[in-house]
């Protein structure tokens, strides 16, 4: 049975299809701050009024603070918004955690049955979070994650309730087991070696973002230009497997969830095939009285023609 708002569906108009205008913020500032959380230090930038409301941005998996759209950005800083992105710890301009051990053996390990024991999981990256938030001088924010970033965000409400004004869970999941699970042949995609080549390997990253993202707003150019930000900002493959291995090694939070009394939306695309709809619909059923967004038509990715409703729809928790 489904708990909180009853569902709502985003149809496109038709016609409507991505902006080929290029990111205007691909530049990189040599300039931009950096927090040290305990032994960690964060890339982060800051944008918006400062005196607004705060809402931290936490990316996924591999995702820097240079990976959200600029656009999107625009429209939470145009309601008001502080707006804080960060790199996580392992990738972009953040600590990258040593360790000697192969992470995807690791991963198999762990996919396996196995207990092999991480560098670190979910709950110390949302602890991450939680120090940039002191460091910054701030007690409480608006929280929006989107796929391990919402795993994060949600680690986050459970493990620090008192800093998370709302959480917002974007094409995540709870960590169960039965469900959010991935199409075989993308998750094949997801683990396939990068070439060192740097122009297969950019190739590779934008046939990646065209596999999993939305099929009919897919946009080749912004592709690459992510692409290109990140791998420039050492996108180190590692890392990325050693954030990934952070996501399998961590429990189930649905339990935790469900105790939690907070402001909460779940979004979702209906045409997710790295993390089935199933996910967001389970994380919803675990947060009591949550708003349940079905974006009609999204896969694993935020194209432009959904940014006005879903920025509206947080705004309002603010």
């Amino acid at each position: 049975m489904v708990t909180g708002h009853a569902l709502k569906l985003l149809r496109l108009p038709a016609g409507v299809g991505p902006s080929l205008d290029p990111n205007d913020g691909a530049g990189e500032d040599d300039r931009m701050p950096q927090a040290q959380v305990g032994k960690v230090t964060l890339d982060y930038e800051e944008s918006g009024d400062p005196t607004g409301p705060v809402l931290l941005l936490v990316s996924g998996l591999s995702g820097q603070r240079v990976s959200w759209d600029d656009g999107l950005c625009g429209a939470f800083i145009d309601r008001g918004f502080r707006l804080v992105r960060f790199d996580n710890r392992d990738v972009g301009r953040s600590t990258q955690i040593e360790d000697p051990r192969s992470p995807m053996d690791l991963i198999a390990d762990r996919l396996s049955g196995g207990d092999a024991t991480p560098p670190y999981v979910l709950a110390d990256m949302a602890d991450d979070a939680a120090g940039l938030l002191d460091a910054l001088g701030v007690d409480a924010a608006h929280v929006f994650g989107v796929s391990m970033g919402g795993m994060i965000a949600q680690s986050l409400a459970i493990g620090h309730r008192d800093r998370v004004l709302s959480l917002t869970s974007v094409m995540s999941t709870t960590g169960d087991r039965d469900v959010g699970k991935a199409d075989p042949a993308v998750f094949a995609a997801m683990i396939k070696p990068l070439p060192k080549d740097p122009e297969e390997a950019l190739v590779h990253r934008i046939e990646l973002a065209k596999t999993i993202g939305t099929p009919a707003l897919f946009n080749e150019e912004r592709a690459r230009e992510r692409a290109v930000r990140e791998a420039a900002r050492a996108a180190d493959p590692l890392g990325v497997a050693r954030q990934l291995l952070a996501v399998v090694s961590s429990p189930s939070r649905s339990e935790d969830l469900q105790r939690l009394d907070i402001a909460a939306l779940v979004i979702h695309g209906d045409q997710d095939r790295l993390i089935d709809i199933s996910g967001g619909q389970r994380t919803h059923e675990c947060l009591s009285g949550s708003e349940f967004m079905v974006c009609e038509g999204m896969g694993h990715d935020l194209p432009e023609p959904y940014w006005e409703p879903i920025v509206d729809r947080v705004a309002a928790f603010a």
